[in-house]
């Protein structure tokens, strides 16, 4: 990896860090946490995907090697107190930031995959994980049923996003233009199902129920 495609890569995880962090600070504060518990929250949300797959690729974990990390949720958590009382920072703020930050993580962990060695395959699972997994955890803090186990199109549009990397990545595309397909992907796809209301179907809840019949 040359030191722009480094460059390139740690802006866009600074950015998912900043869109996360504000999501999962919006959360909090809708759930009246105090300052300091929606900076936790916040924190989380951006930090725990990348943990997770830095942790399985055997890799660094990213946030402590450097302070950036803590100071952008501070940034966030700051943006979130100064405009508390715009209209558009309560209604749109959740969807907005956290399906960028769903976006560009994905692309982090399926570039960061790559670069240790590891197969498409690999990639496409630790970009799903990158992007969801951190809200996972935010959804467990604030005592909430999490978003991605839900019928919601959200780690089924990381999949997506994913598979329109590798795709691209297949027709030779470079590397820029595998990160960008994947992150419209992803943000076009969450964008979609919002308006449109698409939604996985529920598992039927009498599954489990159903009598078996004993065979004569």
């Amino acid at each position: 990896m040359n030191t722009a495609e480094a460059t390139f890569l740690f802006a866009i995880e600074v950015l998912g860090t900043i869109a996360f962090a504000v999501s999962g600070i919006r959360l909090a504060a809708v759930k009246r946490f105090d300052w300091f518990g929606a900076y936790i929250v916040g924190f989380v949300t951006a930090i725990g995907g990348g943990t997770l797959r830095d942790l399985l690729l055997d890799a660094p974990v990213f946030w402590m090697q450097t302070w950036w990390y803590l100071a952008v949720t501070g940034l966030s958590l700051a943006f979130v107190i100064s405009f508390r009382n715009h209209n558009w920072i309560k209604e749109r703020t959740l969807f907005l930031f956290d399906t960028i930050g769903l976006a560009l993580f994905v692309v982090i962990g399926i570039q960061k995959s790559l670069a240790y060695g590891f197969p498409m395959w690999v990639a496409v699972i630790m970009g799903v994980i990158t992007g969801a997994f951190g809200g996972v955890v935010r959804d467990i803090l604030i005592n909430e049923e999490p978003l991605v186990f839900r019928k919601d199109i959200y780690a089924t549009a990381c999949v997506a996003g994913a598979t329109v990397y590798w795709l691209s990545r297949t027709i030779g595309a470079p590397p820029i233009g595998c990160q960008c397909a994947c992150a419209a992907t992803v943000i076009l796809l969450r964008i979609l199902a919002q308006h449109y209301k698409w939604h996985l179907p529920l598992l039927p809840d009498n599954i489990s129920s159903t009598p078996v019949k004993n065979k004569p």
